[in-house]
């Protein structure tokens, strides 16, 4: 099994591992996409492993965890997008913790809403996908992803009843209006919660840091978002999609 917090050199997996919380990652560890700020290794992957939905099970029923996360690479490569993993792992956790939460950090599925629609009838309890940066900037940052795609997915995803979750990383060279104008657009797409954070360069290949947003500026966007209406919003400098992710969904159930 991967998580997220090693694959993708997560700043606060020293913190969370201490509060033993980790987010798991399927569908392996290679991602077909070539995103500018993520760490995970790009390229074609190899396999699919059908078993990893029950060891992601057995390991959150041994950890006895309230709150699972699960995010996953990108498998664009398949027809469904790793869909149905998707869906059995959700199917899996259940079997075995059926008290403990799921909230899924997905792809958008290359806009294959069919596939969409399985993880949705899996029914999490939090799906969440993030638009990561301002439109101006996707070429850059998410060049095989669509802004408003993702818009899209949210909407689909609420109005089949969940409780939607999204993201965008600051310091990659946006202005401030313009997070506001994300902000805004994920409104109207109904999206409940919502987390800032800022980008940390992982390596020297990967896009270099633009600015090093203040803390009050973290701040004044957590007030904009709730006079949004936004369920709930973690903004500052060391939050992350999965940060405090049970602390979040809290105000939702």
């Amino acid at each position: 099994m991967h998580t997220v917090c090693e694959s993708a050199a997560c700043p606060n997996r020293g913190e969370c591992w201490a509060r033993s919380t980790a987010t798991f990652m399927i569908l392996g560890n290679v991602c077909t996409r070539s995103c500018g700020f993520c760490n995970v290794i790009t390229g074609r992957p190899t396999e699919l492993d059908l078993d990893e939905p029950k060891r992601v099970a057995e390991a959150v029923a041994r950890l006895d965890l309230r709150y699972a996360v699960i995010t996953s690479v990108n498998r664009d490569e398949l027809l469904d997008g790793g869909a149905a993993v998707w869906a059995d792992t959700i199917t899996q956790i259940r079997l075995l913790s059926p008290n403990t939460k799921i909230e899924v950090l997905i792809p958008d599925f290359c806009g294959r809403w069919e596939s969409l629609q399985t993880v949705i009838d899996a029914r999490p309890d939090v799906l969440n996908h993030n638009v990561e940066t301002v439109p101006r900037l996707y070429l850059q940052v998410r060049p095989q992803g669509k802004f408003d795609r993702s818009l899209e997915l949210l909407k689909r995803a609420h109005d089949a009843g969940l409780v939607t979750k999204s993201g965008l990383m600051l310091g990659l060279g946006e202005h401030d209006y313009e997070v506001i104008e994300v902000l805004e657009a994920l409104r109207k797409s109904a999206c409940d919660l919502v987390t800032l954070g800022q980008y940390m360069q992982p390596t020297p290949d990967h896009l270099p840091v633009q600015r090093w947003v203040e803390p009050q500026i973290f701040d004044n966007f957590h007030l904009e978002g709730l006079k949004m209406g936004f369920t709930n919003v973690f903004s500052g400098p060391l939050v992350r999609s999965s940060y405090h992710a049970e602390e979040q969904a809290a105000s939702i159930r």
